[in-house]
């Protein structure tokens, strides 16, 4: 058996379908206090020490806007009516990042990591998660790239073209990490109207239903997700043990 094989890490794979956002938030933030407690307990107290485990959550968010603490409210560009008027919720969260849009038909991934596991820099760790994207992408006939200092994968970028098709967005501590990214296929763009997407003003948002000109197969686009993901980290995605419920959000 060969080095790699043996020494894979095993990440807890769930897809949660369509769960609102503060619930999946209070759901991801006890997967990630969790790690980060036991991490606490396995430095102080190496007799209790137990590993740690590793996530990945998929999921869907009815209509939602989130500012990340390094955000400008006024990147939101409509009141508190507006927002109930349309159906937005709105949170202020504590992830990197600017103001984005979450809503039906984009895939949301939250990867749950202690990165002790793999590395511990962050910077690498964005940088995975883009190319993650950037060859599931590459499954459609799409060349997504990075745009110089601004996260995301982005298509055209450098040019007067360039447009986002994935944001992103992370928080860490003690090298765990939660939030992660979003990515548009069926999304309806509207709403990004509604706000300056990630404090950008002077480049559009789009989705691989626009770039293609047909729906797609979320499933699809979800195994191609898993299966870049599985070999950017080097992991195995198996059956949770902790599965998302109502009463344990």
């Amino acid at each position: 058996m060969e080095l790699a094989q043996i020494i894979m890490r095993k990440v807890e794979f769930q897809d949660i379908g369509t769960v609102r956002y503060g619930a999946a938030w209070d759901f991801q933030t006890k997967l990630f206090e969790r790690t980060v407690d036991q991490k606490l307990v396995n430095r102080k107290t190496p007799e209790r020490a137990e590993e740690t485990t590793d996530h990945l959550i998929f999921v869907e968010h009815p209509p939602v806007f989130t500012l990340g603490k390094s955000g400008k409210e006024a990147h939101l560009l409509v009141d508190q009516a507006r927002l109930q008027e349309e159906g937005i919720d709105y949170h202020p969260v504590n992830r990197g990042g600017d103001i984005t849009y979450h809503g039906l038909g984009q895939i949301v991934g939250y990867p749950i990591l202690d990165l002790d596991h793999y590395f511990t820099d962050i910077h690498k760790y964005l940088r995975y998660l883009e190319d993650v994207v950037i060859k599931t992408l590459a499954e459609y006939g799409l060349t997504a790239g990075r745009s110089d200092g601004e996260t995301g994968v982005w298509l055209d970028a450098g040019t007067p073209l360039a447009r986002k098709i994935c944001a992103m967005g992370v928080k860490a501590s003690r090298w765990t990490t939660m939030h992660g990214f979003a990515l548009n296929i069926n999304t309806s763009l509207e709403h990004f109207g509604l706000i300056v997407p990630c404090g950008i003003s002077d480049k559009p948002v789009t989705s691989l239903h626009l770039e293609l000109g047909r729906e797609v197969d979320l499933e699809e686009v979800k195994d191609h997700l898993k299966k870049h993901f599985v070999d950017q980290f080097g992991c195995a995605l198996v059956p949770t043990t902790t599965p998302y419920t109502h009463e344990n959000s």
